[in-house]
């Protein structure tokens, strides 16, 4: 009950609806309550009628005015019952919103080791089945428990009016069916936690394999997949069947104690009814009593059956909302940041003649930064920064180095070293071991993310492109860009041609992960997004690999763009691009070797040297040995 009762709180907006199904209940509740009475007494005067009691014309006049009110009865019963239900439509509808966005909200502000540990799959699932299942209790519980509790108390109380051994046993039936259900309750959460957890388990690999499509065809593995699909929802049929068994068991057992207590009420009235104790009405009215109250009794194992969902579903979603995140809520922040104006002021290596994008518009974000990037030290430095994933070994050990305010280096080092980690560091993605991390002599753990993220600017491997138009993919830099800065951009990313060459230009859509487009077209665009976006800080993490030679020169020519003047770190898996940075940082093993120019480099015997060496000879061998550095050519 707790957890239902926190999904109540959570959703405190909606206390109006919750307010009017309640009143809408307690309405239709009483209605129906009445209706018996009505029967009741024109039950009593046709008897008196027939038995001439009564005159004809009085007990026609009589049963046609009980007629007429149960007329109106009904349809305001009816009435109120419709405004009830398109409110808990409404609710339902509100609920779902509220518990997906808040969700959604939270997901985007857990840290990324949480994203390393789950599949995107199950993520979605969890979600999906969650707040179905708290939406869907919600509405039933506010559209029938106050009903059920109305209905109860009252005909407890009318009962014992008329005849006390009615009412205490109808007193009997709650409680005890309430304490047979709660002794079914622990298990069938146990049950119900193994089918879920195969169900999130199997809609994460769905998602994953419909994503990975190709390569699943190309290995020819759908049978594959398939049969690890089929066993899980195989399991959820097994766990199912012992549930179902436990649940229905008890079902049948509380159900069974009903009928005696019910046989026992029945037995009472007619023989009342038998000695003249209750007349032909009042046995009526007391069966209907009897009836809506059985009603509640039998709704209340579907009611609990809908709790148990719920409270499942609830457990799972505050378990992720109840996930701690690294920092200061980022998205409040934005949502703050978002009512000030932004101001026009360029910043730190941006603000010079010939930027990225003249003259464009700075985030609130970037203008809060302009003091803190204005500074005479490194634009980046690390020092002593140790980090490892999760409870793994450390990647990175006491690795220090720094970047000159508009300087280029590029990081080497073997796969797997920690090239990349040191860029997810430095975008604040993880938790430091031990050491920090400085952006303009300022420790990136005491800026907001939205802060040190909005400085920053990368070009992935993979370009990361999102399914919609080429304009909503450049344009994700600077959701205020005009057309001409995002036309601009994606002149100075070499990608211009290409799409003013699209029937649709700007607005062409490039489906799921940009499938539509070529390797470099997609690079492209992805460079033209971190052309609008006039970082202070670029990262570029090997972003010209897997291109054929001309797309990799038109990339190229993009990223010179957008490396011109600005503090620049580099992943490269070229060496031509290596022999032009400004200082060279090699990693082996997690630890820093070198530090230099690539003219002081390429004598000193270390990696790049030996690169260099591995290139002159251009056996096979030493092709490989570099692509063990992550270097082709």
């Amino acid at each position: 009950m707790k957890s239902l009762l926190r999904i109540v709180r959570f959703t405190k907006e909606l206390r109006v609806h919750f307010a009017v199904i309640i009143l809408a209940s307690v309405l239709t509740a009483v209605a129906a309550l009445v209706i018996p009475f009505i029967i009741a007494g024109a039950t009593d005067v046709v008897v008196e009628a027939i038995s001439g009691d009564r005159t004809e014309s009085s007990a026609i006049r009589t049963v046609l005015w009980l007629a007429g009110a149960f007329l109106i009865i009904e349809l305001a019963s009816t009435a109120v019952s419709s405004i009830g239900g398109y409110v808990g439509d409404v609710m339902s509808a509100r609920m779902r919103s509220i518990l997906s966005v808040r969700y959604f909200e939270k997901l985007l502000s857990l840290p990324q080791r949480y994203f390393d540990n789950e599949l995107t799959g199950t993520i979605v699932s969890r979600l999906n089945r969650s707040i179905t299942e708290v939406t869907n209790f919600a509405k039933m519980f506010s559209n029938s428990f106050f009903t059920m509790i109305i209905t109860t108390v009252a005909v407890l109380v009318i009962t014992a009016w008329y005849a006390w051994p009615l009412a205490l046993l109808l007193a009997i039936i709650f409680p005890v069916y309430m304490w047979l259900t709660t002794l079914t309750s622990k298990k069938w959460q146990k049950y119900e936690g193994k089918k879920n957890e195969d169900i999130d388990v199997a809609g994460g690999r769905f998602n994953e394999v419909v994503g990975q499509i190709k390569v699943v065809k190309s290995f020819v593995s759908e049978l594959r997949e398939l049969k690890s699909f089929t066993k899980r929802y195989d399991r959820t049929i097994q766990t199912t069947r012992k549930q179902s068994q436990h649940w229905h068991g008890m079902d049948a057992l509380r159900r069974g104690i009903m009928a005696v207590i019910f046989f026992g009420i029945y037995a009472i009235i007619f023989t009342y009814t038998v000695q003249g104790r209750f007349s032909v009405g009042d046995m009526v009215l007391l069966v209907q009593l009897v009836a809506m109250a059985r009603q509640p009794v039998g709704s209340m194992s579907f009611l609990v059956d809908s709790a148990q969902h719920a409270i499942a579903g609830s457990r799972d979603y505050f378990e992720v909302m109840e996930i701690e995140v690294d920092r200061a809520p980022t998205l409040a922040e934005q949502k703050k940041r978002a009512e000030t104006s932004a101001s026009s002021t360029a910043i730190g290596p941006a603000a010079r003649s010939g930027s990225a994008i003249d003259g464009a518009a700075l985030t609130p974000a970037q203008d809060d930064l302009a003091a803190t990037l204005v500074h005479d030290g490194p634009a980046v430095a690390f020092e002593d920064v140790t980090f490892g994933y999760d409870d793994d070994p450390d990647v990175l050990k006491g690795v220090s180095f720094s970047v000159r305010t508009g300087e280029k280096i590029a990081i080497v080092g073997e796969s797997g070293g920690g090239k990349t980690t040191i860029i997810s560091l430095l975008l604040g993605l993880y938790r430091l071991r031990g050491g920090t991390i400085a952006v303009a002599g300022t420790d990136v753990h005491s800026l907001s993310l939205l802060e040190l993220r909005s400085q920053i600017g990368v070009v992935f491997q993979d370009s990361s492109l999102f399914s919609g138009t080429i304009r909503e993919n450049i344009g994700y830099a600077n959701e205020a860009a005009s057309e001409a800065e995002i036309i601009e951009a994606a002149k100075k990313a070499n990608a211009w041609r290409f799409i003013e060459d699209f029937p649709n230009g700007l607005d062409t859509v490039i489906g799921e992960r940009g499938l539509k487009l070529s390797g470099g077209q997609k690079q492209r665009i992805s460079v033209a997004r971190a052309i609008l976006k006039d970082p202070s800080i670029l990262v570029l993490d090997e972003a010209t690999s897997a291109l054929d030679t001309r797309s990799e020169r038109l990339v190229q020519e993009g990223l010179e763009t957008l490396m011109e003047n600005r503090t620049s770190l580099i992943i490269a898996h070229r060496l031509s691009t290596i022999s032009s940075v400004d200082r060279i940082v090699t990693l082996r093993d997690g630890v820093v070797e070198e530090i230099g120019s690539p003219a002081e480099l390429a004598v000193s015997g270390g990696i790049y040297a030996e690169l260099l060496a591995l290139q002159e000879e251009g056996t096979k061998r030493a092709k490989k040995a570099m692509r063990s550095y992550g270097i082709e050519r």
